[in-house]
């Protein structure tokens, strides 16, 4: 099944509402059917893709984007998390963050981030980024089934 012939399911984890508000802007400009679920902490975001408490009815992600700098749970922990999980190992997680410490890059890509994205601060351009995300995560690349 290709990406395009389906809903694509995204957990966007992000504490920032502005950052939230863009990125869902972004997603219903683009040209995919995107189902964008979105928790504002660490803890909400295993929880959620555990299916426990409110969450069961969620369906798991076939794309993260994950901010690093969480309320909580941070996201290098949240990463830590998802890549050590045999269930939630396969998903795709974006890091999607403001930090640009080569100690953040290194360690995202150690704990096998698929992308690291600087999030830039001009509306324009963070829009960009969402439509680049788009296009490759959700056009170009194959996403693993998540069944």
């Amino acid at each position: 099944m290709t990406a395009n012939k389906r809903t694509i399911n995204i957990l966007l984890i992000e504490d920032n509402p502005g950052d939230v508000r863009l990125t869902q802007e972004a997603f219903k400009e683009g040209r995919m059917t995107v189902n964008l679920d979105v928790v504002m902490d660490g803890v909400e975001a295993i929880k959620f893709l555990n299916k426990q408490e409110g969450y069961s009815d969620k369906t798991i992600p076939d794309l993260i984007l994950l901010d690093l700098n969480l309320p909580k749970m941070d996201g290098r922990e949240v990463l830590e998390e998802i890549k050590s999980d045999p269930h939630l190992k396969r998903i795709p997680v974006v890091v999607l963050t403001t930090s640009n410490a080569e100690q953040d890059v290194l360690k995202s890509y150690n704990l096998h981030v698929n992308c690291y994205i600087n999030k830039p601060v001009d509306f324009d351009k963070f829009f960009d980024i969402i439509q680049r995300i788009e296009d490759f995560w959700l056009s170009t690349a194959i996403l693993p089934s998540m069944m």
